[in-house]
């Protein structure tokens, strides 16, 4: 099980970024846009910057939703390796059988 406050940070995040969500893509389409002027461009980069770290997307770290552990993660099942062992083990994941030989 990973730290609860480790957990919780993530979970900060995640909030965080969609609070900001539109005020971000808003003024990154402002900065990347070449038919505004440099002036305009600059002054939404600053802005941009001025905005939380943890409001960007990038931060937000892929966790296991039963054990919290942030490595070995399955995007589609939501799962780390060792969490989807032991559930596959015990017969909770439809389909799954452990092998054996």
């Amino acid at each position: 099980m990973a730290k609860k406050s480790a957990v919780e940070k993530n979970k900060r995040r995640t909030r965080m970024v969609k609070q900001y969500a539109a005020r971000r893509a808003a003024l990154k389409a402002v900065a990347t846009d070449q038919s505004i002027s440099m002036e305009e461009r600059f002054k939404a980069q600053l802005k941009l910057a001025e905005l939380p770290r943890n409001s960007s997307k990038v931060r937000i770290r892929n966790r296991c939703e039963v054990t919290g552990r942030p490595r070995a993660f399955y995007r589609k099942l939501k799962m780390s390796r060792i969490a989807l062992r032991e559930l596959g083990s015990k017969g909770l994941i439809p389909g799954m059988v452990k092998s054996s030989w």
